[in-house]
């Protein structure tokens, strides 16, 4: 009995271990690079969107080129913009590289790394408005924003209770109701709007303001956890620019 007692125990210890050896693999892949898991927008052009049932933009190839020139893999999950940073928090996510601009209340709950690019707040107006020209001109005005971004952050601060606001979690549904004017304005990231109208010459829309913001944008991970990957990031941008790479994938989504 005692002899049993001794051989069970022993197997359980031993399946612990195995267990423990196990789980130190996970998030590997089989020539044992780390592998994350990158958040990256739902629809954000040109920072990520699909074509041809493939996850291009901004966002996605620098990721990609960063893990390449850092040696690690990733793994790119597309959300919704809203569930990114809850998803984060939770541990869903190893971090997301998604058009976030850098702001102190975000700052709170995750690590940014350093800005990889600098964006601008616009607000984007139906062709034949000639009302909006200048951020006065948004007072009681139909407002519409997308959940958890820039612009709504600016409606909430600079036109509570002098506009009227409704929240989108796309930018493709903010950005029809302006055209079927159901709205009077969207806000939106200038790099953004200058694609889409740069790719939809038809569309019933224009830019009506000058930047309302500084914006800069940068990668996310969860507050205090993920250093490793947040100097991965940082490390694998400086040498992306100093070797033409960053230029490059810029250049391909905005020129």
């Amino acid at each position: 009995m005692k002899m049993e007692k001794v051989l069970k125990i022993s197997l359980t210890i031993f399946l612990l271990i195995l267990a423990v050896a196990c789980g130190k693999n996970e998030g590997r892949t089989s020539d044992g690079k780390k592998k994350y898991i990158i958040a990256v927008d739902l629809i954000y052009p040109p920072f990520s969107y699909k074509e041809n049932n493939q996850n291009i933009g901004i966002d996605v190839e620098l990721i990609k080129a960063i893990a390449k020139e850092e040696g690690f893999e990733v793994e790119i999950k597309p959300m919704d913009f809203g569930g990114i940073i809850p998803a984060i928090q939770s541990g869903q996510l190893d971090g997301a590289i998604a058009g976030a601009n850098i702001t102190e209340d975000r700052k709170k709950v995750v690590d940014f790394s350093e800005p990889y690019y600098d964006a601008g707040l616009v607000a984007v107006v139906n062709k034949n408005n000639t009302a909006i020209k200048t951020a006065k001109d948004l007072e009681g005005k139909r407002l519409v924003v997308k959940n958890g971004t820039a612009g709504a952050r600016y409606a909430e601060e600079n036109l509570k209770g002098k506009a009227q606001v409704r929240v989108y979690e796309d930018t493709t549904s903010m950005l029809k109701a302006v055209e079927n004017n159901q709205a009077d304005a969207a806000f939106e990231d200038y790099p953004v709007i200058a694609y889409t109208l740069k790719i939809t010459p038809d569309a019933k829309l224009k830019i009506g303001t000058e930047k309302l913001t500084n914006d800069k944008n940068g990668f996310m991970v969860k507050k205090g956890t993920n250093k490793e990957l947040l100097g991965k990031f940082n490390k694998g941008l400086k040498a992306l620019k100093e070797n033409g790479e960053y230029q490059k994938i810029i250049n391909k989504y905005t020129k």
